[in-house]
C-alpha cells in the first residue's frame, strides 16, 4: 500500500448525514493493486457519473465500494463501475460512505487489516444486526437514495427505478438498505462477493443480482442462503457462481469468467426493461 494524496472529486456532492460521531483520524487515500483507495471517511458523499441526455434511459444505480468497512475500493468498485454503467446510459452514484476509524499512519492501518484478514477482529456485520453495527453506514446510502430522487428530473432519472448494487461490504450494506426498516426501497439489488446467509425477505423485494466466485476466501464456501431465501418467497433473483475469480475481482481485467460479471448484469437488467427509456410520468 503506497499512501497518495486525495484526489480531486469535483463533482462529488457531500450528503446530510453529518461527521462520523467520535472521529479523529483525517480523510486518507492509497493505491493498492494499481488502484485507489479512500479509508477514515467522516463525512459521506455521492458523486454522480450521468450518461449523455440523449443516451439517459431513466434508471440509476447507487454503486456501493467495499472495504471491510475500513477502506473503500473507490477506483475498481466505484468510478470504474459507474462509468461503465452510464456508457449503457444508466446515471451511476458512487457512494462514499463513512468507515470504522483505522490508524492514521500507514503502518497502523495495514496491521489492522491484517488482523481482519486473520479473524482476530469483530466478525463483519450480519444482516440482523446491521441495523445497529451499520447506523451511520445506512443512514449514508438512505440520503444517497434520498438525493438521486430529489434531483431526478435534472438528473434525467425515474425515481421508481433507483437500485443500487455493492461490492463485498458494499454488498452488505446495499443487502442491508432493502432488509432495514425504514429503508430506501431499491428498485433492483446486485450483490457481488457479499455474504449469502439466510435472510428474511420482505413482502415487497426487489429483484435481485448476485455474483460470487466459488474460490472467494470468504464467502465462497458459505451457503447459498440467500438465494433460497429470495427464491422461496417467490421473489426474482439471478446467481452467478464463477468457477475463479476469487474476492475482489470487480472491474479487474482477469483471465477467469468472473470477469464477465458486468456484461451479465447488463443483461438482467435489459430483461427487466431497465435499460429502455422510461416511460414519461404525468
Amino acid at each position: 500500500m503506497t499512501p497518495i494524496a486525495i484526489p480531486a472529486q469535483p463533482n462529488a456532492i457531500t450528503l446530510d448525514t453529518g461527521k462520523l460521531p467520535g472521529a479523529t483520524a483525517p480523510e486518507s487515500w492509497h493505491s493498492q493493486y494499481g488502484s485507489k483507495f479512500a479509508r477514515n471517511v467522516t463525512v459521506a458523499t455521492l458523486t454522480p457519473f450521468l450518461p449523455d441526455p440523449a443516451k439517459a434511459n431513466g434508471t440509476a444505480v447507487i454503486v456501493a465500494p467495499g472495504g471491510g468497512f475500513m477502506t473503500l475500493s473507490m477506483e475498481n468498485e466505484g468510478w470504474d463501475v459507474a462509468k461503465a454503467l452510464a456508457a449503457h446510459g444508466v446515471a451511476a452514484f458512487v457512494l462514499k460512505y463513512r468507515l470504522n476509524q483505522t490508524p492514521a499512519d500507514m503502518a497502523g492501518f495495514e496491521k489492522s487489516m491484517r488482523d481482519m484478514f486473520s479473524g482476530t477482529a469483530k466478525r463483519p456485520p450480519q444482516p440482523e444486526d446491521a441495523s445497529t453495527r451499520l447506523a451511520p453506514q445506512l443512514a449514508d446510502a438512505r440520503a444517497a437514495f434520498a438525493l438521486v430522487r430529489s434531483h431526478a428530473k435534472q438528473w434525467h432519472v425515474d425515481p421508481n427505478r433507483v437500485g443500487m448494487v455493492g461490492f463485498s461490504a458494499g454488498a452488505m450494506l446495499t443487502l442491508s438498505t432493502e432488509l432495514a426498516e425504514n429503508g430506501a426501497n431499491p428498485a433492483f439489488l446486485g450483490i457481488i462477493y457479499g455474504p449469502l446467509a439466510s435472510v428474511t425477505v420482505p413482502a415487497n423485494a426487489p429483484p435481485l443480482f448476485v455474483a460470487l466466485a466459488a474460490d472467494d476466501p470468504f464467502f465462497g464456501n458459505g451457503g447459498f442462503g440467500l438465494i433460497d431465501s429470495w427464491r422461496k418467497a417467490k421473489k426474482p433473483v439471478e446467481f452467478h457462481l464463477f468457477e475463479q475469480g476469487g474476492h475482489g475481482f470487480g472491474m479487474y481485467q482477469k483471465d477467469t469468467t468472473s470477469t464477465g460479471w458486468f456484461n451479465e448484469f447488463l443483461l438482467w437488467m435489459k430483461m427487466h426493461g431497465w435499460l429502455r427509456p422510461a416511460q414519461p410520468t404525468h
